[in-house]
C-alpha cells in the first residue's frame, strides 16, 4: 500500500497519520461517498464521511491508489446487516453496566405506578404479532383489555395503536401515540379505539389530537385508506393540524445545508441566499412549534393530547419527545434523556436503519432516508443554548448521539424496530452504546459544567431571531474550534474557581457563626 499505513486504533481507522472515525471499512458506517482521480502517478481518494468531514488521501502509484480504492468501496457495501462493525467490535474497557436492560418498560413503568394507578403494561405485543413496528411491551389505560387492543390494532396504520407516551405529574394529565387511524373514504370508525383514547379524559374535560400532517395531506389519506378522526366519533377531542415536513423534503433541505456550509466563496449574500433555500431552520421552528403546543396543552390547558401523523414514526416523535424536554426536568439529565431516546425512539420504532442509511454527500436519493434525528438533537440543542443551565449534558453529548446513529461501533442503532433488534439477537452479540457512555470517565466528558437543576417547565422561544445554525454539527470541519476549545476550557476553571471560593465563603460563614455563638455564652452571666 505504498507509503499508507492502514490500522485501527480505538474504533478509529488511521491512515497514516490522518484519522478516519469508526469503520470507514463498514457497510453502513461512517463512509457514504468514495471518488478517486489521478495526476500523473499520484493518485487521490477522497472520502466523505457521514459525520460531515471529507478526508484526502494522497496515493503514489495508480495501481495501489485503484485497489485501496476498490476495498474501501466493496467494505463500504456489504450486503448483510450483520456484517457490520457492531458484531465484530470486542470493547477495551471494563463493563460495568449492560446497557441493553438499563431502560426496560418495566422499570419505567415502576415510576409511573407511583404516581397513578390507572394505567397497565400490556403484552398484547408480546410475538409482535399486533405490532411489527412497536416493542413487545406497551403502556396503556387499565380500563381496556387486550381484546380491544387488538381491534384497534386493526383500525390503525400499521397497528400502532394510542399507547402513553408521557405522564405529567402536575395535574395528571397524558401525552399518547399513535399512527393515523385507517377511516378511509366511507368514514370507517372502530368503537374500541374511541374508548381507548376517551379513557385518557377525566369527567368534562376535552383532549386535543395534533395531527402532523396538513389538513389537505391528512384529506388525501382518506383516498388511501387513512384519515383522520372525524369530530362526529370524537367529540371530545379537538383536532389541530400541525404540518412537518418528512422524507425526501428533509432529506434535500440537509443536502442544501451542508452544501451551503462547504461553501468557500466567503461571499456573505450568497452563504446567507443557500442558508435560507436548505429550508433546515424553518423545519427546526416547524417541530419546535408543535412540541411547544403540545406541552402547552398538557400543562397550560389541563388537556390530555394524542399525537400522531401517518405512520407514527417520525414526526410523531420529534413531537412526543421535545414536549417531554420542556415539559419534564428528568429529560434534561442524562440518564432520563438516554430513557427518553430509548422509549420515544428506539423501543417506539424508529426506522434507524432506513432513514440514516446514508447521508448529506449521497448521490442516490434513497426514499427513505431523512435525518428524523438528526432534526430532533438539533431542536433540542437550540433549547440547550436557550436555557444552558438546566441540561445536565452538554452540546457534545447531542453530537456523539448523531455519530453513533450514523455510524457506531455499537449495536444501539441497528436496525429498524424492537422485532428486528430481536431477530438479530442484537443484545447477545453487539455492545450498547449506554455501557460506553454511562462509565465515569466518560460521562465526565458529557457533562454541563452550567447545569443547575431546573424542576420548572421550560419554554423555549421558536422566533426566527432566536433559531440559530448548529456549528457545532455544521461547520466544525470547516474551521478551527482552537479558541473556542480554549474558552471553554477557561470556562470550567472559573467554574471550579468559583466553587472553591464558595466553599471557603460557607467555611468563613460557619466559623464566625462559631465564634458567635461562643461571644454569646461568654457574655451571659
Amino acid at each position: 500500500m505504498g507509503r499508507w499505513k492502514w490500522e485501527l486504533h480505538d474504533g478509529k481507522l488511521e491512515v497514516g497519520s490522518k484519522m478516519v472515525a469508526v469503520g470507514v471499512l463498514i457497510p453502513g458506517s461512517l463512509l457514504w461517498k468514495l471518488r478517486h482521480r489521478f495526476v500523473g502517478s499520484l493518485g487521490t481518494i477522497i472520502i466523505k464521511c457521514k459525520d460531515l468531514r471529507i478526508i484526502q488521501l494522497d496515493i503514489p502509484g495508480m495501481e495501489e491508489c485503484l485497489n485501496i480504492a476498490s476495498s474501501i468501496e466493496a467494505l463500504s457495501t456489504l450486503d448483510s446487516v450483520t456484517l457490520m462493525y457492531p458484531f465484530f467490535y470486542r470493547p477495551m474497557f471494563e463493563v460495568v453496566e449492560d446497557g441493553w436492560h438499563s431502560f426496560l418498560p418495566e422499570r419505567e413503568f415502576e415510576l409511573l405506578s407511583s404516581v397513578t394507578s390507572d394505567w397497565r403494561l400490556s403484552y398484547v405485543n408480546k410475538a409482535f404479532s399486533v405490532c411489527p413496528s412497536y416493542p413487545p411491551i406497551v403502556t396503556v389505560p387499565k380500563s381496556i383489555d387486550d381484546e380491544a387492543l387488538r381491534k384497534v390494532a386493526t383500525f390503525r396504520h400499521g397497528g400502532r395503536i394510542p399507547v402513553l407516551s408521557y405522564y405529567h405529574k402536575k395535574n395528571g394529565m397524558v401525552m399518547m401515540r399513535s399512527s393515523q387511524p385507517l377511516t378511509g373514504t366511507n368514514g370507517r370508525r372502530c368503537k374500541e379505539d374511541e374508548k381507548l383514547i376517551n379513557a385518557t379524559l377525566r369527567a368534562g374535560k376535552r383532549g386535543y389530537i395534533i395531527d402532523t400532517r396538513s389538513l389537505n395531506v391528512a384529506q388525501q389519506a382518506r383516498a388511501k385508506g387513512g384519515g383522520f378522526e372525524q369530530e362526529v366519533h370524537y367529540p371530545q377531542w379537538r383536532r389541530i393540524h400541525k404540518s412537518i415536513e418528512r422524507y425526501n423534503i428533509l432529506q434535500e433541505s440537509l443536502i442544501k445545508l451542508v452544501e451551503a456550509c462547504n461553501d468557500q466563496s466567503h461571499n456573505m449574500d450568497r452563504w446567507l441566499s443557500k442558508l435560507e433555500a436548505s429550508n433546515w431552520l424553518t423545519h427546526i421552528k416547524e417541530i419546535l412549534t408543535a412540541a411547544c403546543l403540545a406541552a402547552q396543552c398538557i400543562d397550560r390547558e389541563g388537556a390530555s393530547v394524542l399525537v400522531h401523523g401517518t405512520e407514527g414514526t417520525d414526526s410523531t416523535l420529534q413531537v412526543t419527545s421535545l414536549a417531554q424536554i420542556i415539559l419534564d426536568p428528568r429529560c434534561r439529565t442524562i440518564r432520563g434523556f438516554q430513557s427518553l431516546v430509548e422509549r420515544e425512539w428506539l423501543q417506539a420504532g424508529h426506522p434507524f436503519q432506513q432513514r440514516c442509511a446514508q447521508s448529506a454527500y449521497s448521490n442516490s436519493k434513497q426514499k427513505w432516508e431523512a435525518p428524523v434525528f438528526l432534526l430532533f438533537l438539533d431542536c433540542v440543542w437550540q433549547i440547550l443554548r436557550q436555557f444552558p443551565c438546566s441540561f445536565e449534558f452538554s452540546e457534545h453529548f447531542l453530537i456523539m448521539l448523531f455519530e453513533h446513529a450514523y455510524a457506531s461501533q455499537f449495536g444501539t442503532f441497528l436496525g429498524n424496530n424492537e422485532n428486528e433488534r430481536c431477530k438479530l439477537k442484537l443484545p447477545q452479540k453487539t455492545m450498547s452504546l449506554w455501557s460506553w457512555v454511562n462509565r465515569p470517565p466518560e460521562l465526565s466528558r458529557f457533562k454541563n459544567p452550567l447545569f443547575e437543576a431546573n424542576s420548572l417547565v421550560i419554554w423555549p422561544s421558536v422566533a426566527p431571531q432566536s433559531l440559530q445554525l448548529w456549528e457545532g454539527v455544521f461547520l466544525r470541519w470547516n474551521r478551527s474550534s482552537k479558541f473556542l476549545d480554549e474558552a471553554y476550557e477557561e470556562m470550567i476553571n472559573i467554574i471550579e474557581y468559583n466553587r472553591e471560593l464558595q466553599a471557603k465563603v460557607n467555611a468563613l460563614r460557619r466559623q464566625l457563626a462559631e465564634l458567635e455563638t461562643d461571644d454569646g455564652m461568654q457574655e451571659s452571666p
